[in-house]
């Protein structure tokens, strides 16, 4: 039975099912076990992210960015993906660049904050290249929360009356114990999601310090989840500090070990992001024509993260940002 109380809606269009049992059919069948799966950053792609995939990426902004997956869908070339765009910038800029998008759920993207605006990735809108759903942050944050809950939508008091919800694909509805005017937001259960963590096991067991964005309810949210790990620990560590496990092993199913695995962007407590490399990023991708050779160079011309780090600088200019991140390296640095 439809509910029929509904008093407005937006005219976007939803770009995942909202129906916590048709997601529910993929949890009861995804195995539970604890089981080794450590894999390399191509094998995981390969294997978990497919064209017209609905994408999660993790981190917030610039900081603690799974930007080697990202790199590796683009060397893989893959198409149609739709994405969160939640707090996106370049991991937003970098799918723009490889023309991966087809439409997004969007709160934040296109500008890289203070350092300016994506030219490739605004190109996509102002050309109409790209179908837009509009949401502020927080409803896309508790949209993964109604889908981590299992609940088809989630009640908020956010967007009533503004052009957002007019663009969303929100719902106006009245509570049923008040009376008072609420937005229904459609739970977002993502087919993939990839995130960048601090530490993890060979099972996915995983630690995240500093802040957790939403990342949390996106692990539970999505039907496969892709983490890359600076640091690939011991369970023996993960059991003898248990409430440090922000994403259980349950959740993942696939584990990389990708160090300095979120640059250019910020890894809190680890490195600081490379502005120099963002700029040079947001200078290239204005035009085709400096686009396609920078993507050539740094991307479809490195087989693997640690050929892009090296063109980069490599371990100098890591060390440069440990020092701006105001933490000396407990030991030496090994790419």
């Amino acid at each position: 039975m439809v509910y029929q109380h509904i008093a407005d809606e937006g005219i976007g269009k939803l770009f995942a099912d909202p129906d916590p049992d048709k997601a529910r059919d993929h949890f009861r069948s995804k195995s539970k076990i604890m089981k080794d799966k450590l894999m390399s950053v191509s094998e995981a792609v390969n294997d978990f992210v497919h064209d017209g995939d609905y994408l999660a990426i993790g981190g917030f902004g610039t900081n603690r960015i799974p930007t080697a997956l990202l790199h590796e869908i683009l060397r893989q070339r893959k198409k149609e993906l739709r994405v969160s765009g939640h707090t996106a910038t370049h991991d937003f800029q970098i799918l723009a660049a490889g023309d991966c998008i087809a439409s997004v759920d969007v709160a934040y993207v296109v500008g890289l904050e203070a350092r300016g605006l994506s030219k490739a990735a605004r190109k996509l809108f102002e050309e109409g290249r790209i179908e837009v759903t509009e949401w502020t942050n927080a409803a896309l944050a508790w949209r993964y929360r109604a889908a981590a809950m299992g609940i088809p939508f989630m009640p908020a008091r956010v967007m009533l009356g503004t052009d957002t919800f007019k663009y969303s694909a929100a719902k106006k509805i009245q509570c049923p114990f008040t009376g008072k005017d609420l937005i229904a937001l459609p739970a977002l259960y993502p087919d993939v999601a990839l995130i960048h963590v601090h530490r993890a096991d060979r099972y996915g067991n995983a630690q995240i310090d500093g802040i957790t964005v939403s990342d949390l309810d996106v692990a539970r949210a999505s039907k496969y989840v892709i983490l890359s790990t600076e640091e690939l620990i011991d369970n023996e560590e993960i059991r003898e500090h248990p409430s440090r496990t922000a994403i259980p092993y349950y959740c993942v199913d696939a584990v990389c070990h990708v160090p300095y695995g979120s640059y250019p962007g910020n890894m809190p407590y680890k490195y600081f992001s490379d502005e120099e490399h963002l700029n040079e990023w947001l200078a290239a991708d204005g035009k085709p024509e400096t686009l396609q050779p920078f993507l050539s160079k740094y991307i479809y011309g490195t087989k693997d993260f640690s050929e892009y780090l090296e063109l980069c600088g490599g371990l100098e200019k890591i060390e440069e940002l440990r020092k701006l991140e105001f933490i000396e390296p407990d030991g030496p640095i090994v790419i």
